[in-house]
């Protein structure tokens, strides 16, 4: 890594710094001042008690409340905690108070460091559409934005944006003239609840477009470098799932123009610290600017594996007033980075809350820095640990895995593998998802724009039928294991196992059953099995023999083929990992519980969450399916609750501002019976 030269201008070292943020990014941040000897301070909200960056840092202050706003969006609240706990120095990560000018100038007013740019340089970028003015007088090539009240129908599709903050809040895409009004008022309130500012504004929609953005690093002597750019173009819900560095198959002239525009942005503003110009690349191959995000980003380490930095070390150096060398580092390899979100991408990408009981990423050589390898490794940045909980009130980000290699080919199989091959127990993730991304063959020929995902999802989501004879045998397995572990408890250790288990008997006797429902899919499997004296008697197993038995792994022979099972429960819970992958169950019992019993047409609450809104029907109107009765607002963002039939609304026990658990019936709809034919 490049050393650090003379020229503080007077700047004084950084001894003890608050993080002004949560989770994965908050981490990052302190295992990088634990590397450097700064003492750290955590900030937390009642949520957040027991979060994994108050466990890490060596002091933490408490922020009543639960929500952003009443906690890490109080920048005043936040200086206070920095005061009291003796910190000289404020870190905002990104998201929440990363980009607000008056937070960055509370923190300086209070004789804090602020490790980020100038307030002046946060705010000429803060608004979307001031950045936009800047730039143009810059020379930047933009998307001019566009009088909401002049917009046209030869206008559409366009974009409604939120003016401040990032990570897709407050986005729309409007293709229907008659939706634009109620969009910008959503966008609004979604914007307004995220980053505390609901302006906003519309732009054209480049459909077809790549999602490029250049990273810069500058300090406080005139030197800026420009580190190379990384693709985003994979998104859901106008946030990145998957990001690379260097874009691939990006023409040299078009990366030189993002580059030299990247630069001049910069300087534009006398910027310093880590930023991030951001452009969209057209099918022409012509760049324009979309914003400059004014703090470092999610997506910052597959920039630091392939130009061997660690860029918050450089944001505190420059911070203290350090000088960059003259020539940044050259870069080698390529990098891909995969976000783990806990929600289901099969059902409208819903927010999932629960337990994390494990995380483990098989192969992973570093966390939170650059892999020790010269030419590969495998990096893991997390914000939960095994025993935490992943809540309703933030953003659904469990960790990022990050695959680095010498060729682009080699860090997507390499990053695909581990995902695969991760021991992910407790709320359900979109794992399955991003693997199916890595290899899909437009992704693998960097046939990339940012309406891939939404075109590729049904494929990416459709039933697999290899994967349904994957949770069979599966669920084979968890009966086995649960056997193993009963006889285990009841016998006195492993050893009775092999004889109480493996063993048969003369007499005829009643299969073993056991039920279990696949999770997040909800397809129900029933295991009847008897051990006999020719071994394992299974119901539709014919070509499957059981080889070993024990609590926590299963060893099957499937057609002649051993293949091992690890199996863990937890709480009625059991995820089994096996080369075929993984697979989470909910143990059921053999009969019903009659308390279970809800109406039919009961439509329950797909995730935890808050009732905001309630739509225009009340019982006894008839609905169609597919019309929203309700919206539930979970993780910073609003899910409209449908019909799941058309008929009559019987029944509306949801009330705005009733928190709801995942389950709870919201309303029942009679569906309207068809009449037979004569």
């Amino acid at each position: 890594m490049g050393e650090v030269e003379d020229g503080s201008g007077g700047r004084r070292p950084i001894g003890r710094l608050l993080v002004a943020n949560r989770g994965e990014i908050a981490r990052r941040v302190l295992r990088t001042c634990g590397r450097l000897g700064i003492a750290t301070v955590a900030v937390f909200s009642d949520a957040d008690e027991g979060a994994a960056h108050v466990r890490e840092a060596d002091a933490a202050v408490r922020l009543p409340g639960h929500t952003a706003a009443e906690t890490y969006l109080r920048g005043a609240a936040i200086v206070r905690a920095a005061l009291a706990a003796g910190a000289d120095a404020v870190h905002p990560g990104y998201g929440f108070l990363s980009e607000n000018a008056g937070f960055a100038q509370e923190v300086l007013d209070a004789g804090l460091t602020w490790v980020g740019p100038p307030p002046g340089a946060v705010a000429a970028m803060g608004s979307k559409t001031r950045a936009k003015e800047l730039m143009a007088a810059a020379g930047v090539p933009l998307l001019a934005p566009l009088d909401p009240a002049a917009v046209t129908a030869g206008d559409l599709p366009v974009l409604v944006k939120a003016a401040a903050g990032g990570g897709g809040r407050g986005m729309r895409v409007v293709r229907e003239l008659a939706a634009l009004k109620g969009e910008l008022t959503a966008a609004r309130a979604v914007a307004a609840a995220a980053f505390g500012d609901g302006e906003v504004f519309v732009e054209p929609y480049a459909q077809g477009a790549r999602h490029v953005e250049v990273q810069v690093l500058a300090d406080a002597h005139g030197t800026v470098w420009v580190l190379g750019e990384r693709d985003c173009s994979v998104q859901r819900r106008h946030q990145k799932v998957v990001e690379e560095c260097p874009a691939p198959g990006l023409p040299d002239g078009v990366r030189a123009a993002l580059h030299e525009a990247a630069g001049r942005a910069a300087r534009a503003i006398g910027y310093e610290g880590a930023g991030t110009v951001e452009f969209l690349v057209g099918a022409d191959g012509r760049p324009a600017f979309l914003e400059m995000n004014t703090r470092l980003q999610v997506e910052h380490p597959v920039t630091e594996c392939v130009f061997d930095l660690d860029l918050v070390a450089w944001q505190l150096r420059i911070a203290e007033g350090a000088a960059l060398p003259p020539v940044p580092p050259r870069p080698r390899g390529h990098a891909v980075e995969a976000r783990i979100y806990a929600e289901d991408p099969a059902r409208g990408w819903q927010p999932q809350a629960g337990p994390v009981h494990r995380l483990d990423i098989p192969g992973a050589d570093a966390e939170f820095e650059v892999p020790p390898g010269r030419t590969s490794g495998l990096r893991l940045d997390a914000g939960y640990e095994a025993g935490d909980a992943v809540g309703v009130h933030y953003d659904p980000m469990l960790a990022k895995v990050i695959a680095w290699a010498p060729s682009r080919a080699e860090a997507v199989r390499a990053l695909a593998r581990a995902l695969e091959r991760a021991r992910l127990h407790g709320v359900p993730t979109n794992r399955r998802l991003l693997v199916a991304v890595l290899r899909h063959p437009d992704f693998a020929a960097a046939r990339l724009d940012t309406g891939f995902l939404d075109r590729a999802l049904p494929e990416l989501t459709a039933p697999d039928a290899s994967f349904a004879a994957a949770e069979r045998l599966s669920a084979l397995a968890a009966a086995l294991a649960d056997a193993a572990m009963r006889t285990t408890a009841a016998a006195g250790g492993p050893a009775a196992v092999a004889r109480r288990l493996g063993g048969w008997r003369n007499l005829p006797s009643q299969p073993q059953v056991k039920r279990y429902r696949a999770e997040p899919s909800g397809t129900e499997h029933e295991v009847r099995y008897r051990l006999t004296r020719e071994g394992l008697a299974a119901d539709g197993f014919e070509d499957v023999a059981l080889v070993r038995a024990r609590p926590g792994r299963v060893d099957l022979d499937i057609a002649g083929v051993r293949r091992p099972f690890e199996v863990a429960f937890h709480d009625g819970s059991v995820f089994v990992d096996s080369p075929l992958g993984a697979v989470a169950f909910t143990a059921l019992p053999r009969f019903a519980d009659p308390a279970e019993h809800v109406p039919p047409g009961s439509l329950r609450a797909p995730m935890p969450g808050t009732v905001v809104r309630l739509g225009a029907f009340r019982p006894g109107d008839r609905v169609e399916r597919g019309r929203p009765l309700l919206w539930l607002e979970a993780m910073k963002m609003e899910h409209a609750v449908a019909a799941p039939a058309t008929g009559t609304l019987t029944d509306l026990p949801a009330e705005v501002g009733r928190q709801v658990e995942p389950g709870t019936v919201l309303a029942v709809v009679t569906a309207e019976r068809e009449e037979s034919g004569a």
